[in-house]
C-alpha cells in the first residue's frame, strides 16, 4: 500500500481507534511489535499522543488481531472486516489467497524464497498481475529445487544423465538451474517426485509465467491470476517436501 492511500484511510473522519490500528497491522506482511505500528502510524500523521492503551484495543478485536511469539498480526477475518468497510484495494477472493499465502510464507525459513514469495504476495494485492504470476513461479521453482538438493539429488542427477549424457551433475539449486524448467519437471516425474497430473498443472503455470513474463498480446485477469496462486498453493508450497 502507498503511503498516499494509508494517509487517507487513517484520516477519515470517526474512525475508532481500533480501525486505524487494523488498517496500519494490514500493511505489514509478517508479525510485528507494537511500535512498528505506532511508527507506521506516525509517518502517515497520526501522532503518538493520540493513541490510548493500543494493545488493549487490539486484544479486545474479537480475533482480527492476535498477538503471537512473534508480535502482533492481523488475521483473515480482519482482513475481510477492513475489505467489507472499504479498507482495502483488493477484493475479498484476492484477501482469502494472500491469506493463506501469507500463512504459508510463516513457514519459510530460507530468505531468498521469503522474498519471491512476499513480492508475489503484494503484487498480487495490488493487481500487478503479470508480476504475480512470474515472482509466484519463482518461489514454486525455488521450493522444488530445494527439496531435490535436500532430499533427492542422487537420483535426479542418475535421471538427468541417463536422459543427457552431458548433464553435469548439480550439487545445489545453482546447478539444478542450468537445466530448462520444461525438462526440469520431467525429470521429477521420471524420480516419481511430482505425478504427470501435477506436472501438467505446473507446465500450465510455467507457459503462463512464459507468456507474462515477455511482451505478448496475451490479457489476464485477477480470476486466471488468482487460479495460478491457487495451484501453485496447492501442488507446491502446501505440500510438505
Amino acid at each position: 500500500m502507498n503511503r498516499e492511500l494509508l494517509v487517507e484511510w487513517l484520516h477519515r473522519p470517526g474512525l475508532t481507534q481500533t480501525k486505524r490500528l487494523l488498517v496500519v497491522l494490514s500493511t505489514f506482511e509478517r508479525p510485528i511489535a507494537l511500535q512498528e505500528i505506532l511508527d507506521r502510524a506516525e509517518e502517515a500523521g497520526l501522532k503518538r499522543r493520540i493513541w490510548s492503551n493500543p494493545s488493549a484495543s487490539l486484544s479486545r478485536t474479537s480475533g482480527m488481531a492476535i498477538h503471537s511469539a512473534k508480535g502482533w498480526e492481523i488475521t483473515r477475518a480482519g482482513r475481510e472486516m477492513l475489505a467489507n468497510e472499504g479498507f482495502s484495494e483488493a477484493s475479498l477472493g484476492v484477501i482469502n489467497l494472500a491469506t493463506d499465502l501469507r500463512n504459508y510464507l510463516q513457514r519459510v525459513s530460507d530468505p531468498e524464497t521469503q522474498d519471491y514469495l512476499s513480492e508475489a504476495i503484494r503484487c498480487y494485492e495490488m493487481g500487478l498481475l503479470r508480476s504475480a504470476v512470474v515472482m509466484s513461479w519463482l518461489a514454486a521453482v525455488f521450493v522444488l529445487q530445494q527439496a531435490i538438493v535436500q532430499n533427492h539429488l542422487a537420483a535426479f542427477n542418475a535421471e538427468a544423465r541417463r536422459v543427457d549424457a552431458k548433464w553435469k551433475d548439480a550439487t545445489n539449486t545453482d546447478g539444478l538451474g542450468r537445466m530448462k524448467e520444461s525438462d526440469f519437471l520431467d525429470r521429477l516425474v521420471s524420480i516419481r517426485f511430482i505425478g504427470k497430473s501435477v506436472k501438467q498443472n505446473l507446465k500450465e503455470c510455467l507457459d503462463r509465467r512464459n507468456a507474462c513474463g515477455h511482451p505478448t498480446s496475451l490479457k489476464i485477469g485477477q480470476n486466471i491470476v488468482a487460479a495460478h496462486i491457487e495451484a501453485l498453493l496447492l501442488n507446491v508450497f502446501a505440500r510438505n517436501l
